[in-house]
């Protein structure tokens, strides 16, 4: 068990093959190549839990939608994808093993996490049918708005214009385009049976937070619905697994 943990914890300087993106904001993927036309890599499920912390809560309420259109995903393009409650049931008793996994109140991961985490991951890819298992992350960056004229953000693969929130006579002439900005992305990762990451990249979806105009000085606030636009999600999920699914319209030279 300690040699597997070794090699989950040290899986982030695995050889692979890495980007060279045209769009500075493309995330730099990794990729094990050895995936790429393996006819025996096709059976995933998709784990319950981040691989990092736990999603913030206005987040939290999304997963299971971009789990879902995750999962669409991966079958549309030729992966079979078993039901989450594989994963469930093995982490369920690696945390009865361990005890509580994640203090919410001092916002730390246990020290027994990644060991409980290896042994999920150990059991379903040798008793479950299961090639590999995905982590779906959904993260948040600090981005900001371009000046000029066109205030555009561009994070992760992809560029997003402010959105407005609430009636107002419009945004101020000095108004400060250069602060942070959140906004959020999804971060996959891929683990093999032996514990090795084999893929792990992140795509751009949406700016959580928008310019509140009802206020006498308009600034950035969480915006009331985050994460209701398909074609973002979208968006974000293609770019997310480029290039183990290739997305027709990658940003960058390397198709």
């Amino acid at each position: 068990m300690t040699r597997i943990l070794i090699i989950f914890i040290l899986s982030a300087s695995l050889s692979a093959c890495s980007s060279a993106p045209y769009n500075p904001s493309v995330f730099d993927y990794q990729i094990d190549e050895g995936i790429l036309n393996n006819p025996e890599f096709k059976h995933l499920v998709i784990a319950s839990i981040n691989l990092g912390k736990p999603s913030r809560m206005h987040l939290k309420k999304s997963e299971k939608q971009i789990d879902d259109k995750v999962a669409h995903y991966l079958r549309q393009n030729g992966f079979s994808v078993s039901s989450s409650r594989l994963f469930e049931s093995r982490w369920e008793k690696a945390t009865h093993k361990y005890g509580e996994l994640y203090n919410p109140s001092t916002g730390k991961l246990s020290k027994y996490f990644q060991s409980a985490l290896a042994e999920t991951i150990e059991d379903l890819t040798k008793n479950a049918n299961i090639d590999a298992v995905v982590f779906t992350d959904l993260i948040e960056r600090d981005i900001q708005f371009s000046g000029g004229m066109n205030h555009i953000a561009r994070w992760d693969g992809v560029s997003r214009k402010p959105s407005l929130q609430g009636p107002g006579a419009g945004v101020p002439a000095d108004f400060n385009w250069s602060q942070n900005v959140k906004a959020v992305s999804l971060w996959v990762s891929i683990y093999d049976g032996s514990l090795k990451r084999v893929f792990t990249s992140i795509g751009g979806i949406e700016v959580t937070e928008a310019i509140d105009m009802k206020a006498a000085n308009p600034s950035f606030i969480r915006r009331r619905h985050v994460l209701n636009k398909d074609s973002q999600i979208e968006e974000g999920i293609q770019l997310a697994f480029h290039p183990l699914i290739v997305m027709k319209k990658y940003p960058s030279k390397v198709r």
